[in-house]
């Protein structure tokens, strides 16, 4: 359907965008959070326990630290160090998407499924603002893959793989790893009757490599929890990691106990899943219907070219998922290999039943959403955010003309879905990570005042807080988290530096602390845009500012 030219032409352009995106400063919170809470093993050492600040970790377990700790031990303490784990495992679960797509249809489809899952707008955010998602995705879909490869073919090595990367994806963020391989591996094994693998001494090779994998995190949660129970841990003292990770972990996530609730709507999910997986939401909507409709025509009975691992695994943890009380979009992430290779199966079948008519709406659909992008750069690159440089402009058209050229070259109409559906990605998440993003951020007050620390020659170790709210990015950029200190203490300290918002300095002059220099930034929640920001005639009205003082 698409040459192996044009197919490896995809994935460098997709891969070039992720590597832009490496460069762009770390995003507060979470990003610049767990980059912080890495750099802090690597700085003091102590690679068994996890800290948020002065308080204890007990929320994740420690694959994502552990991994982002490593690259910085070989690469140094950079951003781009703390993204390749992620953008290593988007890679991996890829390849994944490939070789389950190739497993359960054909090469074409696990083609297609990988180039869906990269350019899927969820992924491309997951590996700029990387959080512990990209991890889990990668090895959630490679165990997968691995496991229903074992199914299919009783390979010793298949169920050692998928055992292994189900103990990588649970060291990384817990149950819902293993929520997810087990549901979707139950589909598979419901739909093709091959309940006779489980009674395979197999299985325990697999036993045993899980825990040998999972048995670092496990140790690292008994050394820090288990062996202290005098630690109070979100006003309980007795808390046990293991049986946190094994038993309490997903329940509270459910009830919002311990995280706090902040959405009760059961549809959260299904009107998220709308921008999450742009540009290949229609097809993924349309390909679903069309996979339940072909099921419920046959009455769910064993076709060679059928499968039911994707759309039951979709069902029923989309359903389970939406009861939660606590919910953020990037939890859909997990899901996101599913719907690529549904959606590929479902492309596939338009290009070989030759479904002219459905084939052009959805096409028409890719038309426009590739325009809406188009108008999108544009506004930014000319309102939003100006290009400031000629080189910016040369790039700009450069990539809209060879944007207008594979839209405009003649082929298949299931293979030009594919074509404008990349594209409209790629000419998005390229230019916010090359333009856009690196101009918001210079409205995140940390990264931007850890620029003129260092400008300025100022010492890390005299910078002091007053109070408790973080500060990530200023923490990961100077490499040296800030300490607090009280108002009251703080008057004793002479030839030091404050970093504080506009309400903390208040309080400071209102305190009578006097300070003979000032360096003030400006401040925005860049995770939270919004209209007025986003027009420059209006931007000043929603910002804030950030100040660091010196006290003689």
């Amino acid at each position: 359907m698409i040459s192996t030219a044009r197919y490896w032409f995809f994935i460098a352009l997709i891969v070039l965008v992720y590597i832009i995106g490496m460069f762009v400063d770390l995003f507060e919170n979470d990003s610049a959070q767990f980059a912080v809470m890495a750099m802090r093993m690597v700085q003091e050492n102590d690679f068994l326990s996890l800290f948020k600040g002065p308080e204890e970790y007990l929320d994740k377990p420690h694959m994502h630290y552990w991994l982002a700790a490593l690259s910085y031990k070989i690469f140094g303490i950079h951003d781009w160090a703390y993204r390749i784990p992620g953008i290593l495992s988007t890679l991996l679960g890829a390849y994944s998407c490939y070789g389950l797509g190739k497993l359960l249809y054909n090469k074409d489809v696990g083609r297609f499924a990988s180039l869906i899952f990269m350019t899927a707008q969820t992924m491309v955010l997951a590996n700029i603002d990387v959080r512990t998602d990209a991890v889990l995705t990668g090895f959630t879909i490679f165990s997968i893959w691995q496991l229903v490869a074992f199914i299919e073919k009783n390979s010793l090595r298949n169920i050692a793989l998928g055992a292994f990367g189900a103990g990588m994806a649970f060291s990384t963020k817990g149950q819902i790893a293993l929520v997810v391989i087990g549901i979707s591996v139950f589909c598979h094994l419901a739909y093709t009757r091959k309940w006779y693998r489980l009674l395979n001494w197999k299985l325990l090779v697999a036993l045993l490599v899980f825990g040998l994998t999972i048995a670092p995190m496990l140790y690292a949660y008994y050394h820090q929890f288990d062996l202290h129970p005098e630690k109070v841990i979100r006003g309980k003292d007795h808390r046990s990691g293991i049986f946190f990770i094994f038993w309490e972990q997903s329940f509270e996530r459910m009830s919002g106990e311990g995280v706090g609730k902040n959405s009760s709507d059961f549809f959260f999910f299904f009107h998220t899943f709308l921008w999450v997986f742009l540009p290949w939401t229609v097809l993924a909507l349309i390909g679903y219907w069309n996979q339940l409709k072909t099921l419920w025509q046959v009455k769910f009975a064993y076709k060679p070219n059928l499968e039911f691992l994707t759309l039951g695994g979709i069902s029923i943890l989309f359903f389970v998922i939406s009861f939660a009380q606590f919910k953020l979009p990037h939890y859909m992430n997990i899901l996101m290999p599913l719907y690529a290779i549904l959606s590929a199966a479902f492309l596939y079948t338009l290009f070989q039943l030759e479904k002219t008519k459905m084939t052009k709406v959805i096409l028409g659909i890719q038309y426009f959403i590739l325009g809406l992008v188009v108008v999108f750069v544009l506004l930014v690159c000319f309102y939003v955010f100006p290009l400031e440089h000629w080189y910016g402009y040369v790039i700009l058209m450069v990539a809209l003309a060879l944007a207008g050229y594979f839209v405009w070259k003649k082929e298949g109409l299931a293979a030009k879905i594919v074509t404008v559906g990349i594209f409209a990605s790629v000419l998005l998440n390229g230019f916010m990570n090359a333009h856009f993003y690196p101009k918001l951020l210079e409205y995140q007050g940390g990264s931007t005042m850890a620029e003129k620390v260092r400008e300025q020659n100022i010492p890390v170790d005299k910078i002091y807080k007053i109070s408790e709210r973080h500060t990530w990015a200023l923490d990961f950029y100077d490499q040296d988290p800030v300490d607090i200190v009280s108002v009251s203490d703080l008057k004793d300290k002479k030839d030091v530096w404050v970093y504080a918002d506009d309400r903390e300095l208040e309080l400071l002059q209102k305190s009578g602390v006097v300070w003979n220099d000032q360096i003030t930034v400006d401040q925005f929640r860049i995770t939270r845009l919004q209209i007025k920001f986003l027009n420059p005639n209006t931007r000043g009205d929603k910002l804030n500012h950030m100040h660091l003082v010196h006290l003689d």
